[in-house]
């Protein structure tokens, strides 16, 4: 049973910084790609970074990149997302989640990874 624990979420104003971990437990952390989804009130959840198993490869979505970093450190089974310059429209309840096969995250909604974790929210205030 893999278990996947957000933290690090709060209320924040805009322009702040927050970074977000997830402490993976149950499995070998470093057999699983690693994806972070958010969803906002009245919106369907969305892709926003992925890192593969060793690290080398790193996806974002164009709404997040240049100022989300996903990264992870297999030591630890967590895996991060530092999200700086952030906005209003980033307000959202946000998820990490875990598949053996990154295109289980990479290509959502049309297949799905096959763990996540139960979310923590980021409010930011403009």
């Amino acid at each position: 049973q893999v278990q996947l624990e957000e933290s690090g979420g709060g209320l924040v104003q805009a322009g702040d910084s927050l970074r977000l971990s997830c402490v993976v437990s149950g499995r070998t952390f470093s057999d699983y790609a690693m994806g972070w989804f958010r969803q906002a009130p009245g919106k369907g959840r969305e892709f926003v970074a992925a890192i593969s198993r060793t690290g080398d490869s790193r996806y974002y979505a164009d709404s997040v990149k240049g100022r989300f970093t996903v990264s992870r450190d297999n030591a630890k089974n967590t895996v991060y997302l530092q999200m700086n310059s952030l906005k209003s429209e980033d307000t959202a309840g946000y998820y990490c989640a875990g598949d053996r096969n990154l295109y289980n995250i990479l290509r959502t909604p049309t297949l799905q990874p096959s763990h996540w974790g139960q979310g923590t929210q980021v409010t930011v205030s403009s």
